[in-house]
């Protein structure tokens, strides 16, 4: 079933800042719990600085991952953001496949 343009634009309006706080939300986690970890091997001193090396590793590695993703949301929404301007261009209520045959040319003429 076919949905207006302008609901479709609500529910993303919504659901993508939604994920770029939740991708945030999940980086501040694991920075906390980075913290945690380098704060326990320091003042744990009968723990070798190299046995929590792997965990740590493996964290950041998680950490740059988030931060990727973070970038490819950003992108994502750049990327909706220019094609609501463009479909906002036809003056259509409806995507213009479900409008009918309406190239950008004669929609701007």
């Amino acid at each position: 079933m076919p949905k207006s343009i302008n609901d479709t634009a609500t529910r993303l309006g919504r659901d993508v800042p939604l994920a770029e706080l939740s991708i945030d939300d999940a980086l501040i986690a694991v920075s906390v719990l980075m913290t945690s970890i380098v704060t326990a091997r320091r003042d744990v001193g009968d723990i070798p600085a190299a046995r929590g090396q792997a965990a740590i590793r493996r964290l950041a590695k998680a950490q740059a991952a988030l931060i990727n993703a973070s970038g490819d949301v950003l992108r994502v929404h750049g990327d909706l953001r220019s094609i609501g301007r463009e479909l906002a261009g036809y003056d259509l209520h409806e995507c213009p496949k479900l409008a009918g045959e309406v190239t950008h040319l004669q929609a701007v003429a």
